[in-house]
């Protein structure tokens, strides 16, 4: 007769890749994006800019930050949306919502 232990192979494979799983989790919510010391300053919301930024060019958001820059109100989030090969910046003012920026990326990106 096989004797089950508590902690053999399977139990701790099992055990070992749920605390895998939640630690990415916990740290991909855990994660700031640059500039994030800036939200307060925001009225728009890193969410509601994705969003905005994902309809004026769909795709794969790469990169995003909050960054203080010329134009708009001052203050805006960057999105770097991939889609296909091509990866395009759009730029949406933290305090109004409006779209700064929609253009391929240049050839040094931030």
């Amino acid at each position: 007769m096989k004797q089950y232990t508590l902690f053999n192979t399977t139990y701790k494979q099992n055990v070992l890749a749920l605390l895998a799983v939640t630690m990415a989790a916990f740290a991909v919510n855990a994660s700031a994006y640059t500039g994030q010391e800036l939200a307060g300053e925001a009225k728009v919301s890193m969410k509601e800019a994705r969003e905005i930024a994902l309809k004026a060019h769909p795709g794969k958001v790469t990169d995003e930050e909050l960054e203080k820059e010329e134009g708009g109100s001052g203050l805006r989030y960057s999105f770097d949306i991939r889609q296909g090969k091509v990866t395009q910046e759009v730029g949406v003012d933290a305090k109004t919502g409006k779209v700064l920026e929609n253009a391929p990326e240049g050839k040094n990106p931030d």
